[in-house]
């Protein structure tokens, strides 16, 4: 890791311990993790109770990845004129299951980076890994259990399992997210505008989400 990443990554992980100090909880999953009532991200969503609150995530996951993915210079027209705003997208991740993508905007680059991790955060969903492929079938959790497909806007992501060693192919964006997720083998293939980054971040996420379910519904 490069000297000025690892700086920025000691830095921010500092912020999140002054954070977690200063954690007062406003709800009701909150209270429980605090009073270590609940100790897992899984008993979160076992016990189907929303994450409202960001410093859950942090709290339950101290060992949390992030990852910028975009920075863009965005302008709304409001009554006093255009107004300049920087939008960015974020993805987080624990490389073990879970993964969330959010985006946030802010007056300058460092408020639209926290704004984009605490949404990043608040959108954290598990997902389910597994050895699909009939080149291998070694039973570990390396790639997708079976195919699988998520949409958002134009772009499609499909997801195909692939046996050890194959590696992640696909394109910056979506590599990022599966690396974040914890799958390490996989093809894929997309279609649509994928250059609009978030579109292309939520797919994957839509179709690492559909690995929960038996049948995807899409043919591929």
């Amino acid at each position: 890791m490069p000297p000025k990443r690892k700086k920025r990554e000691s830095r921010r992980q500092e912020d999140r311990e002054a954070m977690l100090t200063a954690w007062v909880p406003r709800t009701k999953a909150g209270k429980l993790v605090q009073a270590q009532e609940i100790t897992s991200l899984d008993q979160v969503f076992k016990m189907n109770i929303p994450v409202m609150e960001p410093e859950i995530v942090d709290y339950l996951m101290p060992n949390i990845s992030e990852e910028v993915l975009n920075v863009a210079a965005v302008q709304r027209t409001t009554d006093a004129g255009r107004k300049r705003q920087f939008q960015v997208t974020a993805v987080v991740g624990n490389k073990d299951g879970f993964v969330g993508v959010g985006v946030g905007k802010g007056p300058n680059v460092k408020q639209a980076i926290e704004n984009s991790m605490r949404k990043a955060r608040l959108n954290i969903t598990p997902i389910q890994r597994g050895c699909g492929s009939w080149q291998c079938g070694c039973g570990s959790e390396h790639s997708v259990p079976f195919k699988c497909v998520g949409k958002c806007g134009s772009v499609r992501i499909y997801l195909m399992p692939a046996p050890k060693g194959t590696g992640i192919m696909a394109g910056d964006t979506t590599k990022k997210v599966l690396e974040l997720a914890g799958v390490r083998d996989v093809w894929t293939r997309s279609s649509g505008n994928t250059r609009t980054v978030f579109n292309a971040a939520r797919a994957t996420v839509e179709a690492l989400k559909n690995t929960k379910e038996l049948k995807t519904g899409e043919v591929i």
